[in-house]
Formats: structure tokens, sequence, C-alpha cells
């Protein structure tokens, strides 16, 4: 096994050697390398303790020097050089209380979650790999080293990563592992709602955003993202639908580009559906009202999660209008008005849900509801084509002109532009300085 290590790595690794230390390339960028994957960062570890490494290298930075970490800088790019270790006593489930430095590399990678992470390279020694994590790869396979219960009661935030590597790879989770999982995911409370999203957001990101189902069967969202279990277990009995409202979920998260805020409005959409349930005398399911309501559940939960307000923002909106229009007679000015109250600048994004949403029902009306979605597409693209004005900030006259034309700032100025607003939306063609002049200044 070659890999081929950028030559800044090298380097380290050969100026560490040189001074007489073994030092490896060592954890994700090694697998992601035999992969064929281009790794994220760079990390190596070595048998050199902190302070030897400073001496070292010109330019060094103590990220984590109690536990052995020190950021070799080389042209403003940092690379982390940690001394083998072997840790301590875990506490809350994520930190180790101490570490003991070690000289030997195998005790090191003993210490490592996942059999695939615990590979170390160098080009003197090759490719160390003491717990075979090349033969996981071939199996395509995610194993913890060792004990799994152990790896993961030292670190909860392990069975996120163990669930976010799979839908990464497209890997299985060992038995034992998967069992670990199931007997240690309560534990998993104990961890930052902040690591949670970070995982969380990989995982809905990868090629299989729907293995978030092996979370559900393994008890791991009953902790991280209950409102998920609820969905599961809701039935949709309805000619438009064939699944769960869960299984619907996940399925719809195949169906959109993995974008961050397309793929957390998909798990989101209709998760306020178990909220609305009602079944009629014929045992249909309805969930009237549902949009709203999972727009609210959408919001608390991302803020829960501790996401920014711009992703909070953009996401609720999408939840909100996901079924906006199903059943209007489509015209421009039913666009340029879904437009203006959706906003301009998540549209296209809300027909990529709208469309995801059709993909994960039933067959029944299919191609209708897509011919649909089609026709709303072409309409739009035909008003940003002529830049039709669809908000305030497109109109031809603004608030400063309405001063200048001797209006007052205040409510009746704003009632005023708003008039306009709703005047071009209806008739495009008059947003000119003149005619809406001659409209409305007439009759202020």
């Amino acid at each position: 096994m070659v890999i081929n290590l950028p030559e800044k790595v090298k380097y380290i690794i050969d100026r560490i050697t040189e001074a007489g230390y073994e030092a490896y390339a060592v954890g994700g960028c090694v697998r992601d390398s035999i992969l064929g994957r281009e790794p994220d960062d760079w990390d190596i570890t070595t048998s050199a303790k902190p302070q030897q490494i400073k001496a070292l290298f010109r330019r060094t930075v103590d990220t984590g020097i109690a536990h052995g970490t020190v950021t070799v800088m080389l042209d403003r790019e940092g690379y982390e050089v940690t001394t083998y270790r072997i840790d301590g006593e875990y506490e809350d489930h994520r930190h180790p209380r101490e570490v003991v430095f070690t000289s030997q590399l195998v005790e090191d990678l003993r210490r490592r979650d996942f059999t695939i992470n615990a590979m170390a390279y160098n080009e003197s020694a090759g490719l160390v790999d003491a717990f075979d994590g090349m033969g996981d790869i071939r199996r395509g396979m995610i194993r913890c080293v060792g004990c799994a219960r152990e790896r993961f009661t030292e670190d909860a935030l392990r069975i996120l990563r163990a669930l976010r590597f799979s839908a990464q790879l497209g890997y299985e989770i060992q038995e034992d592992t998967g069992e670990a999982i199931r007997e240690l995911a309560p534990s998993l409370a104990a961890i930052s709602a902040e690591r949670i999203q970070t995982e969380l957001v990989k995982l809905l990101l990868s090629h299989h955003p729907d293995y978030l189902r092996q979370a559900y069967d393994m008890g791991v969202t009953a902790v991280i993202l209950p409102e998920l279990d609820c969905c599961m277990k809701t039935p949709q009995n309805h000619p438009h639908h064939c699944y769960t409202v869960g299984e619907h979920i996940l399925h719809s998260l195949l169906e959109v580009p993995a974008a961050r805020d397309l793929r957390l409005a998909m798990l989101l959409h209709d998760i306020g559906k178990p909220h609305t349930l009602e079944t009629d005398f014929r045992g249909i399911t309805h969930f009237h009202g549902h949009p709203t309501v999972s727009a609210g559940m959408a919001e608390e939960i991302l803020r829960r999660l501790r996401f920014d307000n711009e992703t909070i923002v953009t996401v609720r909106r999408l939840v909100e209008f996901h079924d906006y229009g199903n059943s209007v007679e489509l015209t421009p000015v039913i666009v340029r008005r879904a437009m203006n109250r959706i906003g301009e600048d998540i549209f296209s994004k809300f027909l990529l849900v709208k469309r995801a949403d059709i993909m994960a029902q039933s067959l029944y009306r299919r191609r209708e509801k897509l011919e649909a979605v089609e026709a709303w597409d072409r309409q739009y693209r035909e008003i940003l084509a002529r830049r039709q004005c669809v908000s305030l900030k497109d109109l031809a006259l603004r608030g400063r002109d309405l001063i200048a034309a001797g209006m007052k700032p205040g409510p009746e100025l704003g009632a005023v532009l708003q008039q306009m607003l709703e005047h071009v939306l209806e008739a495009p063609e008059d947003n000119t300085r003149e005619k809406l002049s001659e409209i409305f200044l007439k009759v202020t």
C-alpha cells in the first residue's frame, strides 16, 4: 500500500525522523487516502514529546499541549502533531481526565474509535494496520477498536460518528458495535448540542442520509431527535402516500441535493404531522395545518441543536411553505405573489423541496404533480428573465422618492409602498417611475 503524502506532511515526518523519533500520518487522512478521497486535513502522530516537536520547528502553536498536540505551521498552514498517548479515565462521556505518553505506536492506535481510523502510514514503514482496518474497508464495515462498549463509554459522541461514517461510506455497522450503540445510546444525553449538530449535519449531507433509519432502529434518535420517532410510528393511509410519515421523510432526503438547508428542510418538513393527525370515517388519514405546526417545531428543534439564525430562518420558511400552491390554477400573478410571500432568495429551493416531497409519495398522480412543479419553475424563470418586480426593493419608486415628492416618513408612506407593490405584482409593466408616479403620487 503506497499513499502519496503531501510535501509538507512528508517534510514534517522526515524532520522528526531525522531527529531520531518516529512519526506517521494517522487516522482519517490515511483512511481517506486509501479510499481515494481527498483528506480534509492531515494529522501526524509521533514518539516525540511536545517540547521536542517545538524545538524542531520554527513556528508552532500549543493547540492542545496538555493532551500532547502541537500545531506545526508551514506557510500559514497548520498540521497537528500529537505524541503517542494512552488515554486515562474518561469523564462526562467525552473527555479523558488525563493522558499518558507512550513510546509505542500500537498503544496510541489502540485508543482510537474505529478500525478504519486506526491506521498509520509513513514512507519507510508503509501502512501500520494493527486492528485490520483494511479488512473492514474491504468488508464495508464500521467496527470499534477493541471492546465497543468501552469505546462508547469513553466517548458517547463516537455513537454518532459510527452512524455518520456508515452513511458517508455506505458501510454496515458490525454486530457487536451495533449492540453497544443500542445499549449506550442514552449516554448521548451528556453530549453538547453543538457536537450532535455537527455529526447530524454530516450524516444528512452524506450519500446515504436515509441511514438515519439506523439511528432510529438503534434508539439514537429517541435521544437526539425524538420528534422523528413519533413520525416513524405515524401512518399515512391515503392515496397520495405509501409510507409512514417517518419513512416518507427519509425517502425525501434522497431527492434533494446535498445542501445543508435543503436536507434539514426535508428532515423537518412533515415533523408536525403526528400532532395534526385526523382519521375520517373511511379510515383515511389527514394532517390539516401540518406545515404551520411543522415550521414551529422545526424552529424549536434547530434552536435546541444550536443552529445559526440564518439557517433557522431559511429552513423554517421552506418547511412552512412546502405545500404552498398545490391546488391553485397557475398564472404569472400567482407565481409573482408566491415569490413575494416565500422570498425570491429561496424560491428555487422551495421548488426543489416540492419536487422531493412528491418523489417520496406514492405513484398516485405523480406525473401530474411533477408537471405542475415544472410549470411553476418555467413561470419563475420567465419572471426572473424579465426582471419583474416581486418585492419592495424592486420597485421603480422608493421611499426616498415619495419623501422627495412631499410625503412624510411613517405608516402612510409604508402603506403607499405596499399599494404600489400590490399593483405591480398584478401589472408588472407598470413598474416604472413615470407610471407609478402618475398612479400613486396623484392619489396621495
